[in-house]
């Protein structure tokens, strides 16, 4: 893929997504903060994936992203759009929405797009998940990496979601979980 000097690199946290996003998903699927576009590309490869939106704040991230894909030959079947969340996704829905949030704690401004995650680490997170169930179909779930380097409030998230934790990864300086939240207005929704 091309160049990521200034866009987050695929690592650790990407792959642990991928790997339940290759399982799980299926329909209409958002990609939210997209950086490279790697999650998208790979998913616009499986066939019950009807499409594929990519999402990110960043311009050169979405270029990015959009180069990456038609060097991968897929530029067809993947979308890519400059947004801050959901602010220009209009009233698109998806069966699936999946996010790797920046997550580290940081302090004032937001220096850096692809890992400041607010105050605490988890703020962005939060935000993402208030607004995300009017672009979420009927019975769609959300898939998201938490970091306990993030101070993520799951109680408060799970006055709106049900949640399950699928996988917890140990690194070394962080456990990294993948973790569905089913939005309570949608409780068929199976994982």
């Amino acid at each position: 893929m091309g160049s990521m000097a200034e866009v987050y690199k695929p690592a650790e946290d990407t792959l642990l997504l991928l790997r339940h996003a290759e399982r799980l998903v299926e329909g209409d699927v958002l990609e939210m903060g997209t950086g490279s576009g790697y999650i998208a590309i790979e998913l616009s490869r499986l066939p019950r994936v009807r499409s594929v939106v990519g999402v990110d704040i960043d311009p050169k991230a979405v270029g990015m992203a959009r180069n990456n894909a038609l060097e991968a030959g897929v530029s067809d079947e993947v979308g890519f759009l400059e947004s801050d969340l959901f602010q220009n996704l209009g009233d698109s829905r998806f069966n699936w929405i999946l996010f790797n949030p920046p997550y580290l704690p940081s302090e004032g401004a937001i220096d850096e797009l692809s890992w400041a995650g607010g105050g605490t680490g988890g703020e962005l997170l939060m935000r993402f998940l208030s607004e995300a169930p009017p672009h979420l179909s009927p019975g769609g779930c959300i898939l998201a990496v938490v970091s306990s380097q993030t101070n993520f409030d799951f109680e408060k998230a799970e006055q709106q979601y049900k949640t399950e934790v699928l996988e917890e990864v140990s690194l070394f300086f962080e456990t990294l979980l993948c973790v569905v939240f089913v939005p309570s207005a949608f409780p068929e929704a199976e994982v």
